[in-house]
């Protein structure tokens, strides 16, 4: 039987043990990713339509989560990074789809056909920025972090 004491003096001596209880939940990951997407397409919606930062934005946000969530929930960090560009498409098309410019997309074209549009013109984004989230969780896996 340990003293609580020395599980506290363990914990100082390795500063990692401590650093990994920062580390967040699933829940926590959805709700920062969320909350990131949002500022960045608030953000990017400054000039009335989402492009490079947009972009860059999701790229950085899947990284992060990637780097920040806790090592058992590696699998659900992969999983997250096209729902969360779904969602924020989804999200725009609803509230803003004047936001949505894709070259050949008619003005008066429909919800779900801007919806389409708008993924597919983010596809190449939502590759990139999985792609980092998954070499991220590799190098996490490989290092042990």
């Amino acid at each position: 039987m340990t003293h609580p004491a020395s599980a506290m003096l363990r914990s100082r001596r390795n500063p990692a043990h401590g650093l990994a209880a920062q580390d967040l939940t699933v829940r926590g990951m959805i709700t920062a990713g969320a909350a990131a997407m949002v500022a960045v397409s608030a953000l990017d919606l400054i000039d009335g339509r989402i492009g490079l930062v947009f972009s860059l934005g999701f790229a950085l946000v899947v990284v992060t989560l990637a780097m920040a969530v806790d090592a058992r929930d590696l699998f659900p960090a992969g999983v997250v990074p096209p729902f969360l560009l779904l969602g924020t498409l989804f999200v725009l098309c609803v509230v803003k789809s004047s936001s949505i410019e894709v070259d050949g997309l008619a003005a008066d074209a429909g919800f779900v056909t801007r919806y389409i549009a708008s993924v597919i013109d983010h596809g190449l984004t939502l590759v990139i920025g999985h792609g980092l989230a998954l070499a991220v969780i590799v190098w996490r896996i490989l290092r042990g972090v």
